[in-house]
């Protein structure tokens, strides 16, 4: 049995509304997120995630009636991350509608909130987010990434919406969140983000390589190809994208289409 390819439209929550940005800034308006997700649902989104972007940062927790107004007019799993500290704070967005959460930054702080979580709620309940980006100083304890122009680096893990570095390898920490009992990492790449200009490809290839578990790429769908690409030379198991379905450039429905015509197995 084939496994089919997900294409899951990811809303970006600040004040109740849906905003996209480049490289983590300049937010701006993308619209009403229950709407959207409705709109998402009727073009055969395989998932919807919803990412409430300044809850860690801004240490609140996230908007529970905005996830129990969604579940109730959704169709389709429904993820929900940003400022979920605790088995407490996984237990009512599971309880709001939630299918699934995301652990970032406090997956980071506490990882034990992993293992608790997944033994509590199940692995298929607990997807750990990581926002990355590049880094090229000296470090022998990194696993080493080599980029497309011939460069080497590693990858390190960012925290608080990408705004603190924490000196942690990528690789490695999404080796530890799946063994901790993470059922599929989130990545997302800070350098890519919002560019348009595709996937970074060398860290989404050496995470899906390196884990045993489904790896969700994000950040910097600009075309269809970038689609495509996600999966064939990225190796993921669903692409995640936000601005191209948010105004309107694609439909979850042409994506699908597009990747079926180039022989990727999809959900039609």
């Amino acid at each position: 049995m084939v496994l089919t390819r997900r294409i899951i439209p990811c809303l970006d929550l600040k004040d109740g509304r849906v905003v996209k940005g480049t490289n983590f800034l300049g937010l701006r308006d993308a619209g009403d997120p229950v709407e959207l997700a409705e709109r998402y649902n009727e073009q055969g989104a395989d998932e919807v995630v919803f990412l409430d972007i300044t809850a860690s940062k801004e240490k609140r927790g996230i908007i529970i009636d905005l996830i129990q107004r969604a579940a109730d007019r959704l169709f389709l799993p429904l993820t929900v991350g940003g400022g979920l500290r605790s088995l407490d704070d996984i237990q009512q967005i599971l309880r709001a509608g939630a299918d699934k959460v995301s652990l970032n930054t406090a997956a980071v702080h506490d990882p034990s909130l992993i293992t608790k979580g997944a033994e509590s709620f199940g692995t298929q309940c607990i997807v750990v987010a990581m926002d990355v980006r590049r880094n090229f100083t000296e470090n022998a304890a990194a696993v080493p990434v080599r980029l497309a122009d011939g460069r080497t680096c590693w990858y390190e893990v960012v925290i608080y919406g990408g705004s603190k570095p924490t000196g942690i390898d990528a690789v490695r920490w999404a080796k530890e969140a799946e063994e901790r009992g993470a059922g599929e990492i989130l990545l997302t790449s800070m350098e890519t983000d919002g560019t348009k200009n595709g996937f970074d490809l060398a860290i989404t290839r050496a995470i899906s390589e390196s884990a045993n578990v489904p790896v969700i790429a994000s950040g910097g769908v600009g075309t269809l190809e970038h689609f495509y690409d996600g999966f064939t030379k990225g190796k993921a198991d669903a692409c995640l994208a936000a601005s191209v379905f948010h105004y309107g450039e694609f439909t979850v429905h042409e994506v699908k289409e597009y990747l079926n015509g180039r022989g990727i197995p999809v959900r039609l």
